[in-house]
């Protein structure tokens, strides 16, 4: 190449965002564990003299014990620091109730702790949950972790969140992954306010935090046992009805032993004696899926729930499937009921280009299953009046009905 020669200027290259500073010590030491009532009381004394929101989580031992239980509570607050709660060995937490339970709660997905927390009787009265803020805010990244990274710029350790929490004694990583759970919580709370005030979307959230402290508590799954995987398989009443007695004789020795059900026998087996139907226990101890040490020990009660199910009437056989609770699958739409299937794909285009001018998910501004019901069967005669009234009834709060009524409303216009 000459001296003279034109030389391509390098393309610019952006700034890349520096790492985030790993946070690997809780700011006062790993918190000592409170285990008994007088030390809750201690705690509930310290934590009510403290200042403003109180940070919350809690560690749960799901895929080994039967159950959502709390093996471990996390708190924080101002002017108290960090504390960690045994529950195994609390017999109230009436004092904690009533320290905490007229303060704002600041949690992380606050509907997957929230019910556990009601099981040993605490209630919040008002909540602020920093996943759902994220969500609002139209963050990607709303896993704790990576909120925190690009929030506060700290690496938060996430290699804990599916331990056995039950394990006792807890090793010391696992105390401090869970100090480190609540450390930042608060200061994260505090930036996405700010967030959403700049946003305009402070009241969004307000009415979206008030719902979930709001929310009844969940109804009881008829026929739970519909939700074994690979159910779809299973084509037959008869067998339908050996893979419901198994779940029930599952579940019991589960709720027995205090083990998740999966880890007595998995689903695949289930469905597995549902498709073979085995007639006597000498065929249900041949399956592959009940070869093992576990399936084997327990094989006469295995056998017990089959040949009930065997000798079933026809009549009390379980239907195929139960009676439906709204709309049918989307999918099925626009063979069913092609008006219908216009509706949606309209309510959904239109709805879609909302939210994107928005930035928030299309599921937070508005119900996906309420779109649904409202395009499936519109009510009569249709007006925004009418479309509004439907939504309200289905739970919709006034900031997303005061966004999507209109749109939903035209969308329904044939």
């Amino acid at each position: 190449m000459s001296d003279t020669e034109a030389v391509e200027p390098s393309p610019a290259v952006e700034p890349s965002e520096p790492p985030p500073t790993p946070l690997t010590e809780p700011r006062d030491g790993i918190p000592a564990i409170t285990t008994t009532d007088a030390e809750l009381a201690d705690l509930a004394n310290r934590l009510g003299a403290g200042t403003g929101p109180v940070a919350m989580d809690a560690e749960r031992a799901s895929g080994y014990r039967y159950g959502q239980r709390i093996y471990l509570l996390q708190l924080r607050r101002d002017g108290v620091g960090s504390a960690l709660v045994d529950p195994i060995g609390i017999s109230d937490f009436g004092t904690l109730a009533s320290a905490i339970g007229n303060e704002e709660w600041v949690l992380h997905a606050a509907s997957q702790d929230l019910p556990c927390l009601a099981e040993v009787g605490l209630y919040p009265t008002r909540v602020f949950d920093t996943e759902l803020a994220a969500r609002l805010l139209g963050r990607t990244r709303v896993g704790l972790g990576p909120l925190v990274a690009d929030v506060l710029g700290l690496g938060l350790e996430k290699g804990h969140a599916a331990a056995d929490w039950s394990t006792r004694p807890l090793p010391e990583s696992w105390l401090r992954y869970a100090a480190l759970d609540v450390e930042v919580l608060l200061e994260l709370r505090a930036a996405l306010v700010d967030e959403l005030a700049a946003a305009g979307k402070t009241e969004w959230a307000r009415q979206e935090f008030q719902a979930i402290v709001a929310a009844p508590p969940a109804v009881p799954r008829i026929d739970p046992w519909r939700r074994t995987s690979g159910l779809h398989r299973i084509r037959q009443r008869r067998a339908l009805a050996i893979v419901a007695a198994l779940w029930w004789a599952r579940d019991a020795v589960a709720r027995q032993r205090d083990i998740a059900a999966g880890r007595i026998i998995p689903d695949a087996a289930i469905v597995a004696a549902g498709l073979a139907a085995p007639t006597s226990k000498a065929a249900l101890s041949a399956l592959p899926e009940f070869a093992g040490r576990g399936a084997q020990r327990r094989i006469g009660t295995w056998w017990e729930a089959i040949a009930s199910a065997l000798a079933l009437p026809e009549a009390d056989l379980p239907p195929a499937a139960l009676p439906a609770d709204g709309p049918p699958p989307p999918r099925t739409w626009p063979e069913r009921d092609p008006k219908a299937a216009k509706r949606l794909a309209q309510a959904r285009s239109a709805l879609g280009e909302l939210a994107e001018r928005l930035q928030l998910p299309l599921e937070n501004l508005l119900s996906p299953d309420a779109v649904r019901r409202v395009t499936w069967s519109p009510p009569e005669p249709l007006s925004v009046d009418a479309v509004q009234e439907r939504l309200e009834q289905l739970g919709a709060r006034q900031w997303q009905l005061g966004l999507t009524v209109g749109t939903l409303t035209t969308a329904c216009i044939e």
